[in-house]
């Protein structure tokens, strides 16, 4: 294991020797370190004019010796001290200050963002001794002042504290605020955190939504923040003191993942994972993940695993902790699992064969397609928005059992079934993956042989959620999308769902503004009007064809 970090050049060798025997040192549980090892350190320190630090575990031995430069330390990642929830990290950072600095403010965010059990700072005076030595903590308990705690300073001579007992309460304190959280529990546990430049009740639905999409993937939300600021920060999306604030609660309440509600480019999932010791993942992954765990078919499989390469590929790095914290577990599931952490070169040749065997799939499908003209059956397609009700009225109107559940996107893979009418005409429906807001591209070029199905409609159904008090957003994303597919031209027929959990005059007004059918797509009898204006529609397209 290496052992020191940063960079040597310029030193002697007998320098570099002295200072990379530190690591050999050992200190007492209930030291900071000892007055021995503070004063050695000192005297390098001086000696070669630049800071020096070490990191020491909770046995007293040296994790690493860290080389500086004149005005502070760069700490390593250490993989081998990875932290749980409500648990610090395992170490403790000893470090000099050649001007006589108490603890800086990179001091203090190296604390609280990596969840040391502990920083100090030793003051070297101009003859290279040791003088007071400044300590800090972080600040267990929910608070609205500093999520850290500066103690008096203290002589190096006096560093016995009992270091190992203050740290075991600070362990003890975080582990009783916060919502109970049961220690080696496989259940992930998530802060949603959304940073936006739009009208906070726009950004609050929009944080509503990810809390349906996190809970949609099997995950307990602790809690919802939102940020609003002038300007995005280009590297940390989040502001620096707002990153600290994460990190304390996530200690506090047992938190395992930070959930964006944006797309995070490589740079910026880089950045962040270098700063806190939490897994973080993006919209984009999490509803790759979601279409991951929904896959059944061999041809949704497929879909899912090419975008989740697509997506993961330009954040591919190589010994970079972000890429272990992007995959595996939630963020990481589905049939490309097994592929995340291959080369580069690897997975373009995997995204290649991908895109081979799904070219395949979109010739099976217009050869379907084309029996199916022959057979003069009209198709009428189901769309709309996910959770909106559009499997349960594929299962109503055809007396079938396709999956459905109150969660977004319960059903990936597209069905389709068919249709009598009264008047013995035969239809094929088909119920397609539902959409949302700001899809992920990577997801729309991965399902465009399934999306290309809705090319071959005589009409669409676009079913809607009239209890939703998103829902006009909801129908502009859906018409958005439609736009983008060249699908907009298709007849299309409202479909205003969940009438009977609406109350009348709502249910008038949206019908009155909207222009739909109202229905209850759980009741038959509420689909009657909705059969017959699909077969008056059918019929005059037919009539109008004949004509042509």
């Amino acid at each position: 294991m290496k052992r020191l970090y940063g960079s040597s050049k310029g030193l002697k060798k007998n320098q570099i020797r002295r200072i990379e025997n530190l690591h050999r040192r050992r200190t007492p549980p209930q030291f900071i370190f000892t007055p021995e090892l503070g004063r050695d350190l000192s005297r390098l320190s001086h000696e070669i004019r630049r800071q020096l630090g070490l990191l020491i575990d909770r046995k007293g031995r040296v994790a690493a010796v860290i080389i500086g430069d004149h005005h502070g330390i760069v700490i390593p990642q250490m993989r081998e001290y990875r932290t749980a929830p409500g648990r610090l990290k395992g170490v403790r950072c000893i470090h000099t200050h050649l001007d006589g600095q108490a603890l800086t403010r990179d001091d203090l965010n190296d604390l609280v963002l990596m969840q040391l059990d502990l920083m100090a700072a030793i003051s070297v005076d101009k003859n290279g001794l040791p003088g007071n030595v400044h300590v800090g903590h972080i600040l267990p308990g929910k608070t609205d002042g500093l999520p850290y705690s500066i103690l008096d300073p203290i002589g190096s001579g006096e560093t016995d504290i009992g270091c190992d007992e203050l740290i075991r309460s600070l362990e003890a304190e975080l582990a009783h605020t916060g919502d109970p959280f049961t220690a080696g529990s496989q259940d992930e546990r998530a802060l949603l955190v959304s940073v936006t430049t739009a009208p906070r009740q726009t950004a609050m639905d929009a944080l509503d939504e990810l809390e349906e999409l996190v809970l949609s993937s099997g995950i307990q939300v602790i809690d919802k923040i939102l940020q609003q600021r002038k300007t995005i920060d280009s590297k940390f999306l989040i502001g620096s003191g707002k990153l600290q604030e994460l990190t304390i609660l996530a200690l506090q309440q047992g938190a395992t993942l930070i959930v964006f509600d944006h797309e995070l480019n490589p740079s910026q999932i880089r950045s962040i994972t270098d700063r806190i010791e939490l897994k973080v993942i993006d919209r984009t992954q999490l509803i790759l993940d979601i279409f991951a765990q929904r896959a059944r078919t061999r041809e949704g499989k497929l879909q899912v695993e090419l975008a989740q390469l697509k997506y993961l590929l330009p954040r591919l790095v190589t010994k970079n902790t972000a890429m272990s914290r992007l995959t595996g577990g939630i963020g990481g599931r589905g049939p490309g699992e097994t592929k995340l952490e291959i080369s580069r070169r690897r997975i373009r040749t995997r995204i290649s064969q991908l895109e081979n065997s799904l070219s395949l799939v979109r010739r099976r499908r217009h050869q379907q397609k084309s029996r199916r003209v022959k057979r003069d059956l009209p198709v009428i397609s189901i769309i709309g928005y996910t959770n909106a009700g559009k499997s349960t009225l594929l299962n109503t109107l055809t007396s079938s059992r396709v999956l459905a559940e109150k969660r977004l996107f319960a059903t990936l893979d597209p069905s389709s079934r068919r249709l009598r009418f009264p008047r013995d005409t035969q239809v094929i429906i088909t119920d397609t993956v539902g959409f949302i807001k700001d899809l992920p591209e990577d997801l729309v070029v991965a399902f465009r042989a399934t999306l290309e199905e809705l090319e071959s409609a005589d009409i669409l159904l676009h079913v809607i959620d009239i209890s939703n008090p998103r829902c006009l957003d909801q129908i502009r994303s859906v018409e958005n999308i439609l736009t983008d597919l060249n699908l907009h031209r298709i007849p299309e027929i409202r479909v205003l769902n969940k009438q009977d959990i609406v109350s009348k005059e709502t249910l008038q007004k949206m019908t009155r503004a909207l222009g739909g059918i109202p229905i209850s797509a759980k009741t038959k009898r509420t689909t009657l009007p909705l059969i017959k204006a699909m077969q008056t529609m059918l019929t005059n397209k037919s009539a109008t064809h004949h004509r042509g």
